[in-house]
C-alpha cells in the first residue's frame, strides 16, 4: 500500500507547505513530481485512488481550519467538526482522482510529454472545480504564488488558472525526466522529440513569463492617488449581534474611524456586516451613523445587513448581505448586494431536503442573493466592493470591471476562523484579483487581516489579528483594463478544449 500510494501521499503534503501559513511556495514547483511520476504507469484504478489519496493530506492540510467554525458557532463537538471537513476534503479529492485516471491514460498511450498533459488536464480540473456545487475554488495551486510577483503579472492574461499551468507544466517536465527511460523502453515508437521540443518551448514560455513580469512591475500605468482606511474593529463573533454588546460595537467603529480622520482619508471602509443593527430599519441608529458621517466629512463604506421586503407584497421580509456607501454630507449613495452568498452559512441549499441544517448554525438561511454587479462612482474614482469571500472567484470579480473601473474594495468578517490559516489565505487570494484586473484593493477584515495591495500585487501593509486598529494609506488608482477583465477565462476554456481532444484520441485509441 505504502509504496503503491506512498509518492501521491507526500505529494499531498508537500503541497501543504506551499500555502499560507508556511508560505514556501518554491516547493509547489516541485512537489508534484512524486505523484505525477508515480501514476504515470498505473492503470486508471490505481490512479484513481493515487489521486484520491494525494488529495486527501492536499486538502485537509489546507482547508483544516473551516472546522474552528463549526466547532466554536456550529456548536459541533472537536472530532465530528473535524470530520464535516473530512468529508469536504475527501469530495475535493474527487477532482485529484479524475485528474489522475486521465494523466494515466494519456501519458500511457501518447508521445506527448507530461510537461503539456498535466497542467491541460489540471487546469480543467481546477476551473471545474472553482464551479461546480456553486464552487470551491480553494487551494488551488497557483495561489501557493502569491509572492512571487515575477511571476504572477501575466494573470492579467490568463487569471490565475494560468499560473496554475505554469507551476504543474514545471512540474510535468522534472516528471518527463524521471520516467523517460520507461516511455522509450514501452513504447517501441517513441522519440524524444516531442519531449526535448516541449522542453525548449517551456523554457523559453518561462523566460518570457520574468521578462513580462518585469516590465509589469517597473511601469507606470495612469491612475488618480487616494487614501483609504480601514477599520478593523475586532469585535468577537458572538458579540456582533448580541444587543447587550451594540453600543460597544458602534462605539468602537466610531472612535476608530474619528482617529482615522486625522489622517484625512478620501475613503474609510468597515468591514462585513459591521454595523450591529439594521441599516435603514433601526432610526434611531441608522439616524447616528448619519450624524457620524457629517462629522467625518468623508465618504464611509460599511457593511450591513439590510431588511428588503419580499416582491410578493406578503409583508416578509428578505435579508440581504450589503455594502453602503455614504457621501461626504451624509447621504446614501450606494448599495450592493452580495452576490455569491455561502451555502450552509448564508443560505441552505435544498432545504427541504437539508431541513435539520438549520440546527447547526444560528440564522442560516435567512439571506438571498443580489442580481447586479454594480460600481460605486466618486470623485477619486469607480469600484467595485466585493463582501466576504467572493473575492476568491475570479470570474465573478471580474464582472465588476469588464467596461473599467478604478479599484477593489473587498469587506469580510474571517473571525469565523480564529488564528489559524484561513485567514492568511483569504487575504492572499486578492492578490491575484488584483494582478488580473489591474485594481488595487483595499481590504477590511473584521478581526484581520486587513490590508492594502496594488495594482501589480504588491502587499503594501497589512494588520495583524485580532487587531483593533485603523490603518490609512495612499494608493494610485488603475484605470487600466486588462485583457482578462476584457475577456476572461480564454485560457481555461483553451485548456478544456485541448483537454476534450486529447479524450477524444484517448477514445479512438
Amino acid at each position: 500500500m505504502l509504496y503503491l500510494y506512498g509518492p501521491s501521499i507526500l505529494s499531498g503534503l508537500l503541497l501543504i507547505f506551499c500555502f499560507p501559513k508556511f508560505d514556501f511556495f518554491p516547493l509547489a514547483w516541485i512537489a508534484l513530481v512524486p505523484f505525477l511520476v508515480s501514476i504515470s504507469n498505473k492503470k486508471p484504478a490505481e490512479a484513481f485512488r493515487a489521486g484520491f489519496l494525494m488529495g486527501i493530506p492536499y486538502f485537509f492540510g489546507t482547508l483544516y481550519w473551516i472546522y474552528h467554525s463549526i466547532n466554536h458557532y456550529g456548536n459541533i463537538p472537536f472530532i465530528p467538526s473535524l470530520a464535516i471537513v473530512l468529508l469536504l476534503c475527501l469530495y475535493l479529492s474527487l477532482y485529484t482522482g479524475f485528474f489522475a485516471v486521465l494523466f494515466s491514460l494519456k501519458i500511457g498511450s501518447a508521445r506527448l510529454p507530461a510537461m503539456f498533459i498535466a497542467p491541460v488536464f489540471w487546469v480543467t480540473i481546477e476551473f471545474i472545480r472553482s464551479y461546480a456545487l456553486t464552487g470551491f475554488p480553494w487551494s488551488s495551486i497557483g495561489y501557493s504564488q502569491y509572492k512571487f510577483l515575477p511571476v504572477i503579472q501575466f494573470a492579467d492574461i490568463t487569471g490565475i488558472y494560468g499560473v496554475s499551468f505554469l507551476v504543474v507544466a514545471v512540474n510535468g517536465a522534472a516528471a518527463d525526466f524521471f520516467i523517460i527511460k520507461r516511455r522509450l523502453r514501452d513504447m517501441p515508437l517513441f522519440s524524444l522529440s516531442q519531449t526535448i521540443s516541449g522542453a525548449v518551448i517551456l523554457s523559453i514560455s518561462t523566460i518570457a513569463v520574468f521578462a513580462y513580469g518585469y516590465f509589469r512591475l517597473t511601469e507606470h500605468r495612469p491612475g488618480k492617488p487616494l487614501r483609504a482606511s480601514v477599520i478593523q474593529g475586532n469585535i468577537e463573533q458572538d458579540k456582533k449581534w448580541d444587543r447587550a454588546y451594540q453600543r460597544e460595537v458602534f462605539d468602537t467603529y466610531k472612535d476608530l474611524s474619528l482617529a482615522a480622520n486625522a489622517m484625512s482619508p478620501d475613503l474609510v471602509v468597515w468591514p462585513e456586516s459591521s454595523i450591529p443593527f439594521y441599516f435603514n430599519s433601526d432610526t434611531e441608529l441608522t439616524q447616528e451613523l448619519f450624524s457620524l458621517q457629517q462629522t467625518l466629512g468623508t465618504y464611509l463604506l460599511f457593511g450591513s445587513v439590510l431588511k428588503k421586503e419580499a416582491s410578493g407584497g406578503d409583508g416578509k421580509n428578505l435579508l440581504t448581505n450589503s455594502a453602503v456607501l455614504l457621501t461626504p454630507d451624509g447621504k446614501q449613495s450606494f448599495i450592493y448586494d452580495k452576490i455569491h452568498i455561502v451555502p450552509f452559512g448564508e443560505y441552505v441549499p435544498l432545504r427541504k431536503i437539508l431541513f435539520f441544517v438549520d440546527k447547526l448554525v444560528a440564522g442560516i438561511g435567512d439571506y438571498v442573493p443580489g442580481e447586479y454587479y454594480l460600481r460605486a462612482e466618486t470623485p477619486f474614482g469607480s469600484f467595485g466592493v466585493l463582501v466576504c469571500y467572493e473575492i476568491i472567484f475570479p470570474g465573478l470579480v471580474r464582472k465588476f470591471y469588464s467596461k473599467g473601473g478604478d479599484f477593489m474594495v473587498t469587506i469580510t468578517n474571517d473571525a469565523w476562523f480564529g488564528r489559524t490559516a484561513g485567514p492568511y489565505q483569504h487575504f492572499s487570494m486578492a492578490v491575484f484579483r488584483a494582478v488580473e484586473n489591474r485594481k488595487p484593493v483595499v481590504r477590511a477584515a473584521n478581526t484581520g487581516v486587513s490590508g492594502f495591495i496594488d495594482s501589480s500585487g504588491r502587499i503594501l501593509e497589512t494588520t495583524r489579528l485580532f487587531e483593533t486598529t485603523a490603518r490609512t494609506v495612499a494608493l494610485l488608482t488603475d484605470r487600466s483594463r486588462s485583457f482578462y477583465s476584457r475577456y476572461g477565462d480564454l485560457f481555461s476554456y483553451l485548456c478544456i478544449v485541448s483537454t476534450v481532444l486529447l479524450l477524444i484520441n484517448i477514445s479512438r485509441r
